[in-house]
C-alpha cells in the first residue's frame, strides 16, 4: 500500500489479479450486541474475519479492507475505538490492512466490509465450478460451534461448562487465508468458504460444478461442546454440523489421488487440519447429506445471525 487512512482515498501498488468481496452485518439480522451475546470488539473481530473468509474461499493472499460502519445512537465512541482496534488486530495477525472507509449515523449498527485479495494469475485461484466426479470432499478445522453456540444463547439450550469452547470459538471465528492458499497450490479444483452452513455451501459447489457433493454425516469433524449442546436439543450432532452457518472453515474438492499433498500443505501451514467427509457423484446437482439408518438427505443451512 501506497497511501492508506488519512487522505482523501486509498493508493495501492496492483499486482496482476485482484480478488474483491464484499460484505455487511446489521445489527438485528446477523447479530446481536450487548448481553450475553457480543461486544463492539468481538463484531468487529467476526465482521472482518467474514470478509477474508471469502478471500480464503478463492485461494488469494489478503490485501486491503475498507470498513464502513453505520452507528446508531447511544453507540459510544469508546465501543465505535473497539470494534475498529479488534478488527485492526485480526487484519494485522492476517496480513491484511485496513485501508481506509466510512462512518455514518444509522438506525441500527451496521458494518460494511470490502475486502481486496491479490494474485499472479488466474490458476493461483480456485472457483466454485471445479468439482468433478471422484473428487473427495474435505473440510478444514470443525464444525458446528457456531450453531452450538446460538442454540446458548437463543436459550434452547443450558449455559453448560461443556457449551463454553463452542461460545469462545464462535465469537472469534477464523478466517482460512493460509490454508486457502495452500489449497489453491496442492491443486483443489473447487472451494468455499462455511458462512451458510456446510448443506448449503456444499450445495453451491454442486450447483456450479454440475455434480452431487455426497457427504457422510459420521465424518462431520465437531468442534468442541457440539455434541453435549446437540443432546440438550435432542438432535444428532451432525446437524449441528451441516446445517450451522458462520462457522467459515474451507470446504473443498481435490483429485482422490491428491489428498496425501494436500494433508501435507495444510500441516505445513501450521493452521486446521483436513477432514475427509465425502466423494463427488454423479447425481442431481447439489449436496446431499447420509446418516447411519437414513436414506441420504438434502439439507439447507442457515441464514445469517447470531
Amino acid at each position: 500500500m501506497i497511501l492508506g487512512v488519512g487522505d482523501d482515498a486509498a493508493v495501492v501498488r496492483a499486482r496482476p489479479l485482484c480478488v474483491t468481496s464484499i460484505d455487511t452485518m446489521v445489527e438485528g439480522v446477523h447479530f446481536h450486541l450487548g448481553g450475553d451475546w457480543a461486544d463492539a470488539a468481538e463484531v468487529g473481530h467476526r465482521a472482518l474475519a467474514g470478509a477474508l473468509s471469502d478471500l480464503a474461499a478463492m485461494g488469494a493472499e489478503a490485501g486491503e479492507a475498507y470498513v464502513a460502519l453505520g452507528l446508531p445512537k447511544g453507540f459510544t465512541e469508546d465501543e465505535a475505538l473497539a470494534l475498529i482496534a479488534a478488527a485492526a488486530d485480526l487484519a494485522e495477525e492476517t496480513g491484511a490492512t485496513i485501508a481506509g472507509g466510512d462512518v455514518v449515523a444509522a438506525p441500527a449498527l451496521m458494518i460494511t466490509i470490502a475486502a481486496v485479495g491479490w494474485a499472479e494469475s488466474p490458476e493461483q485461484l480456485v472457483r466454485r465450478d471445479g468439482a468433478k466426479v471422484g473428487d473427495a470432499i474435505g473440510v478444514t478445522g470443525e464444525l458446528g460451534a457456531a450453531a452450538a453456540a446460538l442454540a446458548v444463547l437463543e436459550g434452547r439450550a443450558p449455559r453448560s461448562p461443556g457449551a463454553q469452547p463452542a461460545l469462545a470459538r464462535a465469537r472469534q471465528p477464523v478466517p482460512r487465508l493460509r490454508e486457502g492458499r495452500a489449497l489453491a497450490g496442492a491443486g483443489a479444483h473447487a472451494m468455499i468458504d462455511l458462512s451458510d452452513g456446510l448443506a448449503t455451501d456444499a450445495g453451491h459447489i454442486g450447483r456450479a460444478s454440475g455434480v452431487e457433493l455426497c457427504i457422510d454425516a459420521a465424518a462431520l469433524p465437531l468442534a468442541a461442546g457440539v455434541a453435549e449442546v446437540a443432546a440438550a436439543l435432542s438432535l444428532e450432532p451432525w446437524r449441528l454440523a451441516a446445517v450451522g452457518g458462520e462457522d467459515y472453515e474451507l470446504c473443498f474438492c481435490v483429485s482422490s489421488a491428491e489428498r496425501g499433498p494436500v494433508e501435507r500443505a495444510l500441516t505445513a501451514t501450521g493452521g486446521a487440519g483436513v477432514s475427509w467427509i465425502g466423494e463427488v457423484g454423479e447425481g442431481a446437482p447439489g449436496c446431499t447429506v447420509s446418516a447411519e439408518g437414513s436414506d441420504p438427505l438434502r439439507v439447507e443451512g442457515f441464514e445469517h445471525r447470531w
